[in-house]
């Protein structure tokens, strides 16, 4: 006799008290069902509410003895709580288990018509989250053996000659690690690892944070702190500023944040100095070790590419994804151990940023080991700065080289009038060097680029092949002002 055969609309149905046999449950105890009108009762204060209970049934031992009716306000979900949830809620906060309480959460969070909508925004989020990390691949990096191999000292360097075996540890000039020696062999392999890590980053380390600062110094200045960027030792060079690289390896460890590094270093006044060398500077500190001036480098191979897309206007600025082709010269892999393919990317591809271009370790893209890239094959840890004719023949005659004066040309042919110059080429050449050089042209070479661009248009002009002779010259221009040192090199 369930409750809903009550308000079924049958006069032979009803709901009692009876139970199934020997389903456990007791007759005489407390009963309640909750119904809900199919429209909601909207009524004003005073108004009365009848229900009716019809009690058909012969035996008087069926009929209800004493019953109470009470009218609720409340949603459903409220009015529907079970009660075993009442009875936790019966009992005083400090008396309920823990279990107890995680139902009543549960309970409340299954009730509560606000957070259904934000539970089943959490639940698609939580469902395209394990679709994407399901989505990214895997690999067995490291994992340990079940029993450590042991390890020995190579007598000269012979591994064919094993000398006494050793423990994992760290040179005893640095601090001490300390390794849990109450675990078994396998566990104790892990633990290392751990240890390791931990005493790699451990304030009383000093080490960690002292070459990670200098390096980033030696990528902003041109030479380290300590200008042995490999070599800490008592072989390498003493710091040139001993209390500045300790301030700034505490300043890191406080969160070992490499942005914030970058920020504090090029923030700084030491590195905002222009790299003008003046007399007084060049007798007492010829090589800038004192930091009264900036130093002066040509950038490396990759920001050579990058500013010059930078300028042409053409530099796609899409992080991330599959290494890119742009142009190269052709040839370029009949000498190497396989033939390997070369598919130009077109599109915005063709013009992204320098360190995305595929590299081929046997046959690197050429300009990039032209201004010194490494070759991939070693760790390298300070790049080479060499001034060769090979470079400057690249900036001039090189397929990506020309694209991005063609692309520089056009940018300088939109320019428009300066209120300052009155002839439009002039106004031209104005922006174009204040565009590749960060500063305005002087008289001399304002008037050396007019008559450069007037000779390359009557030039152009006069060979009937070229069906723009204007924008040819412009092109013209631009490969000079791409092809300047100045350009190229971190003022």
């Amino acid at each position: 006799y369930p409750v809903s055969d009550a308000i079924d609309g049958k006069p032979k149905t009803g709901w009692a008290i009876n139970v199934k046999p020997n389903s456990g449950e007791m007759l005489n105890v407390p009963r309640e069902a909750v119904f809900f009108p199919k429209e909601p009762i909207v009524a004003k204060p005073g108004t009365k509410l009848i229900v009716k209970m019809h009690q058909l049934h012969s035996v008087p031992n069926y009929l209800v003895g004493c019953f109470r009716i009470s009218v609720s306000g409340a949603s459903a979900d409220v009015l529907s709580v079970p009660a075993s949830i009442k009875k936790i809620v019966a009992t005083p906060a400090d008396k309920r288990s823990k279990q107890q309480v995680e139902q009543l959460q549960t309970a409340f969070k299954n009730t509560d018509p606000r957070r259904k909508p934000l539970a089943e925004k959490l639940d698609g989020l939580k469902k395209q989250l394990d679709a994407l990390n399901k989505a990214i691949p895997t690999t067995l990096v490291m994992k340990a053996k079940a029993e450590p191999r042991p390890t020995h000292i190579m007598i000269r360097g012979d591994f064919l000659r094993k000398g006494a075996a050793v423990e994992p540890g760290v040179p005893d000039v640095l601090p001490a690690i300390h390794l849990s020696q109450d675990i078994d062999a396998k566990q104790r392999t892990a633990s290392a690892r751990l240890e390791f890590a931990k005493w790699l980053c451990s304030p009383d380390n000093p080490l960690t944070a002292r070459v990670t600062v200098n390096r980033a110094w030696q990528a902003f200045f041109g030479t380290g702190l300590v200008p042995t960027e490999n070599d800490f030792g008592t072989q390498g060079d003493p710091p040139t500023h001993p209390e500045l690289l300790d301030w700034l390896a505490s300043e890191f460890m406080a969160d070992w944040s490499l942005k914030r590094l970058h920020r504090l270093i090029v923030t700084s006044a030491t590195y905002r100095q222009a790299s003008h060398m003046q007399p007084e500077l060049r007798e007492r500190d010829p090589t800038n070790k004192l930091l009264a001036r900036q130093s002066r480098l040509r950038l490396e191979a990759e920001l050579v590419r990058d500013v010059c897309l930078s300028a042409s206007g053409l530099l796609t600025r899409h992080l991330g994804g599959p290494g890119v082709n742009p142009p190269q010269p052709e040839g370029i892999y009949i000498v190497t151990q396989q033939k390997k393919p070369w598919a130009e990317s077109t599109g915005l591809d063709r013009y992204r940023r320098g360190m995305y271009t595929y590299f081929w370790r046997s046959s690197p893209y050429p300009m990039l080991p032209t201004f010194d890239a490494p070759d991939a094959n070693g760790t390298c840890t300070r790049r080479n700065r060499s001034n060769t004719p090979l470079q400057a023949l690249t900036l001039a005659n090189d397929r990506s080289f020309h694209e991005f004066a063609v692309g520089l040309a056009d940018r300088i042919m939109s320019f428009g009038p300066l209120p300052s110059v009155s002839d439009s080429d002039d106004a031209r050449l104005w922006q174009a060097v204040e565009l590749c050089y960060s500063r305005a042209p002087s008289d001399l070479e304002l008037r050396k680029l007019r008559e450069f661009l007037n000779a390359q248009r009557t030039a152009f002009a006069a060979d009937p092949k070229d069906k723009d002779p204007t924008k040819s010259a412009w092109v013209a221009v631009a490969r000079v002002l791409l092809n300047l040192d100045e350009f190229i090199t971190r003022e």
